[in-house]
């Protein structure tokens, strides 16, 4: 049966586990102090039971985790300690102070998966008249880019790189080589065609002079093709005159916004998932979780029975 422990005290065994994070594993002072809390907390804790760390066993240790959830700690901030954890029972282990490993039959908690952030289409309408307003060759290619990627859902090295033959054929559709070299075809919109002709009539501008260039959207760096960097800009530029903060704009969120936007008018999944290239549906259901969200908060914004 497990000694009793005092709550508060860092037993010997921890402070021991620490000096070795620094002798042999050369531990920073940060890392030793986000260890030393972690520890601290599940110590204090297993306190409360009358059992020390050291001698804790897999249901202790159980029991702290389910405790952990109930009482709202993050599931990152749990899945950190039992890390933690984890590293000072392995050290016990080695050490021949322990002849089992506890943690060994314990899952981490479930993280959950962050959702994708998005612009509504009020807002991409605010980014695509505010592109219009440029005046010029760089307002039309700018136009373009954002037609075309919120139209399509291209990842921004698909977008930046995209061979002019992409478009040279049917104009009703884009041919993209994603992922593996494996080419999808990608509907266009109205909006988008019309935006890819205007800017062929001024591609040229963008080429050295005599220069001709494979790309869609050539430009004078090492790479021949506008960058990601150099997009990254110009979208940080178009946020910001449409009112829109820049933080919240990138080529990865319009990508986002056109797959939600998509299933928010209908579409079904398995054709979300072919346009945007993913090679397993699961990694399109997330966008099922942000319609989740956001039907969520729409009832509870103006359902009258979650009026208080």
């Amino acid at each position: 049966m497990a000694r009793r422990a005092t709550a508060g005290a860092r037993s010997p065994s921890v402070e021991t586990f620490l000096e070795m994070m620094v002798a042999e594993r050369g531990a920073a002072r940060n890392t030793l102090e986000a260890y030393g809390r972690d520890l601290a907390d599940v110590e204090a804790w297993l306190a409360g039971r009358g059992c020390r760390l050291d001698e804790a066993g897999t249901e202790d240790l159980r029991a702290y985790l389910a405790a952990a959830e109930a009482s709202g700690v993050a599931p990152r901030t749990a899945a950190r300690r039992l890390s933690a954890v984890r590293q000072f029972f392995r050290f016990l282990y080695a050490e021949g102070r322990r002849r089992d490993e506890p943690t060994a039959a314990l899952d981490a908690p479930r993280r959950g998966r962050a959702l994708p952030k998005i612009l509504s289409e009020a807002e991409v309408d605010a980014l695509l008249e505010a592109a219009r307003d440029r005046p010029g060759p760089d307002g039309l290619r700018l136009v373009c880019l954002l037609e075309v990627l919120y139209a399509t859902g291209l990842r921004v090295t698909e977008l930046v790189g995209l061979p002019f033959a992409a478009v040279a054929r049917d104009p009703r559709v884009l041919i993209v080589r994603g992922k593996g070299g494996k080419e999808r075809m990608v509907p266009l919109t109205e909006a988008a065609m019309t935006a890819i002709s205007a800017y062929k009539g001024v591609r040229g501008v963008f080429l050295a002079a005599g220069a001709t260039s494979t790309h869609l959207f050539p430009s004078r760096s090492s790479s021949g093709h506008l960058t990601r960097r150099r997009l990254g800009q110009l979208l940080d530029e178009t946020a910001m005159l449409a009112g829109i903060d820049p933080a919240k704009v990138s080529p990865h969120v319009l990508r986002h916004a056109f797959a939600t936007h998509l299933l928010d008018h209908g579409a079904d999944l398995r054709s979300v998932q072919q346009m945007l290239g993913h090679a397993d549906i699961s990694t399109t259901q997330i966008y099922t979780h942000v319609l989740a969200e956001r039907l969520r908060a729409l009832v509870e914004a103006h359902h009258p029975l979650s009026r208080n």
